[in-house]
């Protein structure tokens, strides 16, 4: 076994349907919070009632807008808020966090879509153009309430998407700077209960159940994010996002299969942990049989990507550090990925490479 450094964020998890009317007022209260900031969509406000409210901030954007972070921060400020609690999916939990990396406050969380956000230490805002991300212990939840309840309403469409972005966390996981065999198990696990609940979720939406293993998936998939780190496919998306404002859950959706195709030659675990975790016989398959059945977008073009953009996308993409990633990345590779990624066509085959270092 290679030699690991594993870091995770400490968080107080609370699990399980109704925990959030029951116990957010108790959680906040463990904080000595006082003079709480609701960050939320019209929506979830009524959540908040039981609390010590002194402001809500409903503007919540996707990609998090760094003049909706000045807005939010101008809210906190003015009503002296002493905590956050955010309530909603991942646009309400990424403005908390921004918050709190300006101003420290600390963060009470209740997702309610399948981001994962909420149990890791990254951050990210849009300034123009550019996604700007970073780890900070400043923006990690106090508490998290999963209160599969808060999801059953969740529309269809939404709920696949988000499910996706979280199966995203779980198979970067493996070829994430930080992978290490404890993150293998947890992302493992991860991908085994996100596949074998979402095609009953999308079959029965209000089910307690298959929204209690979504969510279950959801908070797995953080983890192993959180301690792995963030690897090519993120790297992809958040140009995607930032540049061209295609909705962040649909990009991963659409992307993964491409880079993980890219990838299974390098790392193993893909091929002996993933693949049968998603019940097939390579991660590539598994993964597009998936979304296919749950009717998932297929194509950077359906999701809002027009042809004329790649070669921009290609540029921005190149523009990050790709050398932590187990195949070499240039040019010729990238635009093979997303070009894959725009038309909706996968490889028929992946050969092996070389890989950087050990093999996974």
């Amino acid at each position: 076994m290679r030699p690991f450094t594993y870091e995770t964020p400490a968080a107080r998890i609370v699990f399980g349907p109704g925990c959030a009317e029951r116990v957010l007022a108790e959680e906040v209260e463990r904080l000595g919070a006082r003079r709480v900031l609701v960050v939320t969509t019209p929506r979830h406000t009524s959540l908040a009632a039981s609390l010590p409210v002194v402001a809500t901030f409903d503007g919540v954007r996707p990609h998090v807008p760094e003049e909706t972070v000045d807005d939010a921060v101008a809210v906190a400020t003015w009503a002296d808020a002493d905590a956050v609690v955010c309530v909603g999916g991942g646009s309400a939990t990424g403005t908390a966090k921004a918050i709190a990396l300006r101003t420290a406050l600390p963060i009470v969380a209740v997702p309610t879509t399948y981001a994962g956000s909420e149990v890791t230490p990254v951050w990210g805002t849009t300034d123009g153009a550019r996604k700007i991300t970073g780890r900070s212990p400043l923006v990690v939840p106090k508490t998290v309430l999963y209160d599969p309840a808060l999801t059953l309403t969740l529309p269809a469409t939404t709920t696949a998407a988000s499910a996706m972005n979280a199966m995203a966390h779980c198979v970067e996981a493996f070829y994430a700077p930080g992978a290490n065999p404890i993150t293998d198990l947890v992302a493992a696990e991860g991908v085994r209960v996100i596949a074998d609940a979402l095609p009953g979720v999308m079959a029965d939406p209000a089910g307690v159940t298959g929204r209690t293993g979504l969510l279950y998936g959801a908070y797995l998939a953080g983890s192993a994010f959180a301690a792995a780190g963030s690897g090519l496919h993120h790297k992809i998306c958040h140009v995607l996002g930032g540049a061209f404002g295609l909705p962040h859950a649909e990009t991963h959706t659409v992307l993964l299969p491409h880079v993980a195709a890219f990838n299974e030659p390098a790392v193993p675990a893909l091929r002996t942990r993933v693949a049968p975790a998603l019940g097939d016989v390579n991660v590539t398959d598994g993964l597009t049989r998936l979304a296919a059945r749950i009717g998932a977008p297929k194509s950077l073009a359906q999701i809002g990507l027009a042809k004329d953009d790649l070669d921009m996308a290609i540029k921005l993409v190149l523009e990050k550090d790709l050398s932590d990633n187990p195949r070499d990345v240039g040019e010729p590779e990238v635009r093979r990925i997303l070009t894959g990624a725009l038309r909706g066509r996968l490889p028929a085959a992946t050969a092996p490479s070389p890989t950087r270092g050990e093999p996974r």
